[in-house]
């Protein structure tokens, strides 16, 4: 009789901390689902409007990009770049005025703004690993040094484009022939079918692979039940997409971008190497790893996307002026934490960073919605920042 309680008891408790578990690792995950719902009651649905939900991704797709290569800084100990925001308004402005006012070819703009981009990566990246000087100080520096840049060369004005040569590169939308037309869009269908295809697949084969080798592995239930809620999630939105426009290039850009980062990140040793060092510097550097160059291949990278995004951004809204990027770092900063990147660096995935982007833009697209004004958005982001990083720091104290 006694052993039978004793094994109530172990199943009981293995069931509180299997769901203490699954509540850890998903909260984010059940965080956006809540504020979905949440604002769809509050917009009576609108905040589900094909339109809104096309807008979504392309009015956050900044804050994906910079956030994929702001995780590679942040994994490495919890740093940080504050200049980001600074060249954009750069990089923008040296596109507007090149294009508008000097006649420049838009194709060779768009590489020359890449190139200054990765420049300033190059400048803060050598301080920052090889110097090291502290990445806070190098890159506050950074943001005042770019901005000013950037007003310089857009004279204090706002500068416009209209070039469709270069707009079309990142605000077009995507049309089959054949699939689309002015009646009915059918390649948004055909993707999400593919990628809802691939999805399963994929965890087939990886679980496949897995038990080849004799790894551990989640439950198949687990597994692909979470293959499908993605699937219908794809699906779901590649539907809002058929009925409003379709895929816009810019879609394109940012999906590109992230499903590289998650490659490099997850698959591969470079990608390990950025959680080596976040996780323990002093082991990493006796294991061989040169973690100065570690350094400096965050932040190198993060000034070539923070020039994708400078390109990004004049696109979108057709103009520069000395404001634009104004506060774009935190946006991207508290997309990694909100995300489950931790506050001390050494653990954070591109999925995170996706979930905290989404998060963030579903506040601010809902609180639009409603006419709630953005000093209030403001009040909210900075609320959820907050709970998100403490959550981080009172489940990593548990742990340890």
């Amino acid at each position: 009789m006694a052993s039978k309680t004793k094994s109530v008891s172990v199943s009981k408790g293995g069931f509180a901390q299997k769901t203490l578990d699954f509540l850890r690792k998903y909260t984010m995950v059940i965080a956006l689902v809540v504020v979905f719902i949440l604002f769809y009651f509050l917009t009576n649905g609108r905040l589900l409007y094909a339109q809104n939900m096309s807008n979504l991704l392309l009015q956050n797709g900044y804050v994906l990009v910079m956030a994929c290569g702001m995780l590679l800084c942040i994994l490495t100990g919890g740093n940080i770049d504050l200049s980001v925001g600074s060249v954009i308004c750069l990089v923008g402005g040296v596109a507007a005025v090149g294009i508008t006012n000097l006649g420049w070819n838009p194709y060779l703009t768009v590489l020359l703004g890449l190139v200054i981009g990765l420049a300033v990566g190059v400048w803060q990246g050598y301080w920052i690993g090889f110097v090291r000087i502290p990445p806070f100080i190098t890159t506050l520096a950074g943001m005042f040094i770019f901005r000013g840049l950037g007003r310089l060369v857009l004279d204090s004005k706002t500068v416009s484009i209209q070039d469709p040569r270069f707009l079309n590169l990142f605000t077009s939308y995507i049309k089959i022939p054949g699939l689309d037309n002015d009646e009915r869009l059918l390649s948004p269908i055909v993707v999400g079918v593919v990628a809802a295809v691939y999805v399963i697949v994929s965890t087939y084969l990886s679980r496949a692979n897995k038990a080849k080798k004799g790894y551990h592995q989640n439950s198949a239930a687990g597994d692909y039940g979470r293959s499908v809620i993605i699937s219908a999630v794809i699906l779901w939105y590649c539907w809002l997409l058929s009925q409003y426009k379709g895929i816009s290039v810019m879609l394109v850009w940012v999906v590109a971008i992230c499903l590289i980062y998650n490659f490099i990140t997850s698959k591969t040793a470079f990608g390990r190497y950025f959680y080596a060092v976040g996780g323990n510097e002093k082991a990493t550097k006796l294991s061989g790893i040169d973690t100065n160059k570690i350094y400096f291949a965050a932040y190198t990278n993060m000034g070539l996307l923070a020039g994708l995004c400078g390109l990004l951004c004049v696109a979108r809204v057709g103009s520069v002026s000395g404001q634009t990027g104004t506060s774009f770092e935190m946006d991207a900063i508290g997309s990694c934490f909100i995300g489950g990147a931790s506050a001390y660096g050494g653990s954070g995935t591109v999925g995170g960073v996706v979930i905290g982007a989404l998060l963030l833009g579903v506040i601010n697209m809902g609180m639009s919605i409603m006419g709630i004004g953005d000093s209030w958005q403001y009040v909210v982001k900075g609320g959820v920042l907050l709970i998100a990083v403490i959550f981080d720091v009172v489940s990593s104290r548990k742990a340890s």
